[in-house]
C-alpha cells in the first residue's frame, strides 16, 4: 500500500534498490574474498589525479608495506623502487594515458632491506562514452623466476663459451643443440649439425662405438669419461675425452642425452713426447754402456795393433794386414764417438768460432760430396755473431746434413746453406726440446728434395732410425748432430713437407768472446820415454794388460791394481815415491775420482790421470778437474797414452781434457 505523498515512480525505485542492494553487497564480499586470496597485487587508480582508489592485500606481502601507507602517500611506493629502475618506471606511469597503460619489470627495496623483482601491468578502464575513468593494474613478485632466469643465463653462457664441445641429442642421435665449443672442435656450424645425426663425427672404424653409445643412451645409462677419437669436418682426427649423460622429461622418461667432449690432442702429444723422451733417455744410457764396453775392446785391439806395427820393419808383409786392423779400430772408434755425441757424453774441444768461416772452409769439400747434379748455394750473413763449439764436430755436423740433403735429391736439385743472427723472444722448438729466448746464431741447410711427413719427423733424431736403403746409413747421423748441438747449448729444428724439401736449422747461443786463435800444427815426434813409478788401476783385464805393456815398454815402472781397494793397499805398502796415478773412472766399488782423493791423501805429491769413455764422470759430477788431475778419453792409442802420461808428469798444473787420438 502506498504511503501518503509517495507516487508510483518513487515506490518502484525503492523496490528496485531493496532488490539490488543485497546482490551488490554479495558482489563486494566476493570481490574482497577474491582479492584476499589473490597472490598478485591488484589496484585501481583515479585517472584524473592518480589517487589510489583500491589496493589488494597482496601489496603488503609483496612490498612489505601496509595498504594504508599507499592510500596516504603514493610517493612512498615510488621511493621504494630501486634507484636504477625508478626513472624508467615513473616515466612509464606518466605516459600511461598516451600509451594506453604500461608493462614493466623492476626492482623494489622492502623496509627489511631485501630486494625483490616485480612485474607490473596497467590498463585503462573507460566509461560508456569511451573516456578513461581510471587505471587498473596487477603486480606480481617474480624474484624466484628472475633467479631461475639468471641461473639459466649463466648455464647458457657456460655452455656457449665453453672450450669443450657440449652437445645435446635425441635418443636417435639427432643433434638438438650445438655450442660454439663444438663448432671450434669439429669445424661444423650449428646450422650444419642441428637436425642431423651425430654419427657424422665418428670415423669409419669407430662406428661400432657409435652404436654402443646410442644403445646406452636409449637405456638412459650414463657413460663416464673415456678417451676416444673423432673426425673433424676437414677429415682430420682429434683425440677427445668424452662423457655422456641422459636427459629425462618430467615423467622420468629418457628423451635424449648430453655429451661433453674435451680436446686432449695436446695431452696425447705431450704423453707421446714424454714416452719418446724416456725412450731416448733409455737409448742414451744403453749407448753409453755399449760405448764403455766397446771402447775397452777397441783400446786393446788398436793398442796392440799399433805396437805390432812399430815392431815390424817397413817392408814386412804383415804390416798391410795390421794396418787394416788399425783402420777398423779407428772406424769402430768413430762409431762409439757418434754414440757418445748422441748421449751428450763426448768430450768437446770448445773454441769461439765463426760459422761463416766453417762453411767457407768446407765448401769445396761439400761440392765434391754432392756431385754435379746438386747446386750448392751459400747465403752467409755479414757481421755474423760468434759461437762457442767444437769446430771439428761442427764441420762433421755440416757434412752430415749436406749428405742427407744430397740423398733426398737423387735427381738433383738445389742445396742452400744459410747463416744469420737470430733473436728468439719466446721458447721455440720441439715440445720436449725447446730453445730458450735469447741471442743465437743460426745455421740452416735447405734442400729441394722429397721431404718428410710428420710421422717421420717425430723419429728422425732417434739413433739407428733411417729412411735410407739398407747399407746406406747407420741412422746415427742426426742423433749425433742432435746430441752434439744440445751439448753445445743449442738446438736443432726441422721443417719439412712431403715433396717440398726439408730445412734443418741449428741454433747456437751467441757469445761476446773474441775468436779463438787457430791451433798450431803439431809436430810429429817420437813418443817420450820416462823412468817414473806409475800406479795403474783398471778393472778391465785386457785394457790393464795393454796399458802396463805400453808403459813398461817406454821405461816406466808400473804397479797395477784391478780395483780401488787393491790400489789403496799398494799405495800404503809402497815406501817409495809414486809419481802418477793412472785410473779408470767407472769401476766396481771405489770409483776413480774417490780413489784419487784417497791416494792423494796417502801420497800428497802424486799426480793423477783419469781414464773414461766420457767426460761426464769427471766434469759433470765435480764441475772441474783439480789442478793435479788430467784426463784421457777412451778409446786411446798407445801413443796417446804415453804422450798423456808424460804431459801429466811434466805439466801437472796445466789441466785439460784430452780427446781420443
Amino acid at each position: 500500500m502506498k504511503s501518503e505523498g509517495q507516487d508510483e515512480g518513487t515506490v518502484a525505485r525503492q523496490m528496485t534498490r531493496n532488490q539490488v542492494e543485497p546482490k551488490r553487497r554479495e558482489s563486494v564480499e566476493q570481490f574482497r574474498e577474491l582479492m584476499a586470496h589473490l597472490q598478485q597485487a591488484f589496484w585501481i587508480m583515479n585517472a584524473a589525479d592518480d589517487a589510489v582508489l583500491y589496493i589488494s592485500p597482496a601489496y603488503e606481502t609483496i612490498c612489505g608495506r601496509t595498504c594504508q601507507s599507499l592510500y596516504d602517500n603514493f610517493q612512498s611506493f615510488l621511493d621504494a623502487i630501486y634507484p636504477e629502475d625508478r626513472a624508467r618506471v615513473v616515466q612509464a606511469m606518466t605516459d600511461k594515458r598516451e600509451t594506453g597503460g604500461y608493462e614493466q619489470e623492476y626492482r623494489i627495496l622492502r623496509p627489511d632491506g631485501t630486494l625483490r623483482w616485480i612485474w607490473a601491468r596497467s590498463y585503462p578502464v573507460r566509461d560508456g562514452q569511451g573516456q578513461i575513468k581510471c587505471f587498473a593494474g596487477i603486480a606480481e613478485d617474480i624474484t624466484d623466476r628472475k633467479a631461475l632466469e639468471q641461473d639459466r643465463a649463466r648455464l647458457v653462457a657456460i655452455v656457449e663459451y665453453s672450450k669443450d664441445a657440449i652437445v645435446s641429442m635425441s635418443v636417435d642421435g639427432i643433434v638438438i643443440s650445438w655450442n660454439d665449443g663444438a663448432e671450434r672442435q669439429y669445424g661444423y656450424t650449428d646450422e650444419e649439425m642441428i637436425g642431423h645425426s651425430i654419427a657424422i663425427l665418428f670415423p669409419p672404424d669407430r662406428y661400432q662405438e657409435y652404436l654402443q653409445i646410442m644403445k646406452k643412451v636409449r637405456k638412459g645409462e650414463a657413460i663416464p669419461s673415456y678417451d676416444t677419437v673423432r673426425k673433424r669436418k676437414d677429415g682430420t682426427l682429434i683425440n677427445l675425452s668424452v662423457s655422456v649423460a641422459p636427459i629425462e622429461n618430467c615423467e622420468g622418461e629418457t628423451v635424449g642425452a648430453s655429451k661433453i667432449a674435451h680436446d686432449i690432442t695436446k695431452v696425447k702429444k705431450l704423453e707421446e713426447q714424454f714416452r719418446q723422451a724416456q725412450k731416448m733417455e733409455a737409448m742414451g744410457r744403453l749407448a753409453v754402456g755399449v760405448a764403455h764396453d766397446f771402447n775397452n775392446l777397441i783400446t786393446v785391439i788398436s793398442g796392440y795393433g799399433e805396437l805390432l806395427l812399430e815392431m815390424l820393419p817397413p817392408d814386412a808383409p804383415a804390416r798391410e794386414l795390421l794396418q787394416e786392423i788399425k783402420n777398423a779400430g779407428e772406424r769402430a772408434s768413430s762409431l762409439t764417438h757418434q754414440l757418445l755425441l748422441f748421449s751428450r757424453k763426448q768430450v768437446l774441444e770448445l773454441r769461439v768460432v765463426d760459422l761463416n768461416a766453417i762453411v767457407a772452409n768446407s765448401e769445396k769439400m761439400l761440392k765434391r760430396l754432392v756431385g754435379k747434379d746438386v747446386n750448392i748455394v751459400t747465403v752467409l750473413a755479414p757481421a755474423l755473431g760468434r759461437v762457442k763449439t767444437d769446430p771439428g764436430q761442427m764441420e762433421q755436423v755440416l757434412m752430415n746434413l749436406v749428405i742427407n740433403a744430397r740423398d733426398a735429391m737423387p735427381q738433383g736439385g738445389t742445396l742452400t746453406i744459410e747463416t744469420s743472427n737470430a733473436i728468439l723472444d719466446l721458447p721455440c722448438g720441439r715440445p720436449n726440446a725447446q730453445v730458450n729466448p735469447g741471442h743465437f746464431v743460426m745455421l740452416a741447410v735447405n734442400d729441394t728434395g722429397s721431404g718428410m711427413d710428420d710421422q717421420t719427423q717425430t723419429r728422425i733424431f732417434e739413433p739407428f732410425f733411417t729412411t735410407k736403403e739398407e747399407g746406406k746409413g747407420t741412422g746415427l747421423g742426426l742423433a749425433m748432430i742432435d746430441g752434439f748441438i744440445k751439448q753445445s747449448g743449442g738446438q736443432v729444428l726441422v721443417s719439412s713437407e712431403p715433396g717440398r724439401g726439408s730445412t734443418f736449422k741449428i741454433y747456437l747461443p751467441e757469445v761476446e768472446d773474441a775468436l779463438s786463435p787457430a791451433p798450431l800444427p803439431t809436430a810429429i815426434e817420437q813418443p817420450p820415454h820416462g823412468d817414473e813409478t806409475i800406479l795403474l788401476v783398471e778393472d778391465d783385464v785386457a785394457v790393464r794388460a795393454l796399458a802396463r805393456h805400453v808403459l813398461q815398454t817406454y821405461g816406466y815402472t808400473v804397479m797395477e791394481a784391478a780395483h780401488g781397494d787393491e790400489a789403496i793397499q799398494l799405495a800404503k805398502t809402497h815406501h817409495g815415491t809414486i809419481h802418477l796415478l793412472v785410473s779408470n773412472v767407472v769401476m766396481p766399488g771405489i770409483g776413480g775420482y774417490l780413489l784419487a782423493e784417497r791416494i792423494v791423501a796417502l801420497k800428497p805429491s802424486i799426480k793423477v790421470l783419469l781414464l773414461s769413455v766420457y767426460a761426464d764422470d769427471i766434469v759433470a759430477r765435480r764441475g772441474i778437474l783439480e789442478p793435479r788431475m788430467t784426463f784421457l778419453q777412451k778409446p786411446f792409442t798407445s801413443t796417446a797414452l804415453v804422450r798423456k802420461v808424460r804431459n801429466s808428469l811434466d805439466q801437472g798444473n796445466d789441466v785439460k781434457a784430452s780427446p781420443p787420438h
